[in-house]
């Protein structure tokens, strides 16, 4: 079994706990041989690729979100100011990646 994909056998075969990079040794938590079929991997990547691209929103936003602390201080001038630095610049990220319905 050559190139492995260590996140798929272990989306399709939870119980796994060891995997050695040449695929000759795949064990449970009680130290059992497990015995993986391709098709199983096969199916359990394209659930992590679909989970990972419904989450693409998500990655986006937090790239474009202000850091935590320029976030505060927007929330504290419009505080002191009365005005929505801070809920205006949410409400454009947001908006600019919505979540998938």
């Amino acid at each position: 079994m050559a190139n492995l994909d260590h996140n798929a056998i272990r989306k399709a075969y939870p119980n796994v706990t060891v995997i050695n990079d040449t695929g000759s040794v795949i064990l449970d938590s009680s130290g059992n041989s497990v015995t993986v079929e391709q098709s199983q991997i096969d199916a359990a990547r394209v659930t992590l690729d679909a989970e990972y691209a419904a989450l693409e929103y998500s990655r986006n936003r937090a790239d474009q979100y202000a850091n935590i602390n320029d976030q505060l201080d927007m929330q504290y001038w419009d505080s002191v100011n009365g005005t929505t630095t801070w809920k205006d610049h949410v409400a454009k990220v947001k908006s600019d990646n919505p979540k998938p319905s």
